[in-house]
């Protein structure tokens, strides 16, 4: 069940990596206008939604990361949320329980 779990976290976490930089790199590289960018997240009121729930993912991942570093010692925590920020939540949530669960394994 591990190896499954585990297996499942990376396909999820890679593959939304490889859909963001497919689907938004050649645009960043063609306009590298980051704030233009972000505010493109927000065009309508669907797609604010999602920018925004987005947005607080990655705000309660950081939350988790600050306080389990504190109470159980979880180190390399800011990883992921860099990678929380580009490419995205989903790849940092994946990474961040990859490392969770390496780390209390080995406590």
């Amino acid at each position: 069940m591990k190896t499954a779990y585990l297996s499942f976290l990376g396909i999820v976490g890679i593959g939304f990596a490889a859909f963001f930089f497919i689907t938004i790199g050649p645009h960043l590289i063609e306009n590298p206008n980051v704030v233009a960018a972000f505010k493109a997240g927000y065009v309508n009121p669907y797609s604010s939604g999602f920018a925004t729930d987005a947005i607080c993912c990655w705000l309660v991942l950081a939350a988790w990361v600050v306080y389990e570093k504190f109470e159980k010692g979880i180190k390399h925590g800011w990883i992921a949320l860099l990678i929380g920020l580009v490419p995205g939540v989903a790849a940092a949530f994946a990474l961040y329980l990859v490392m969770r669960m390496r780390q209390l394994k080995s406590m």
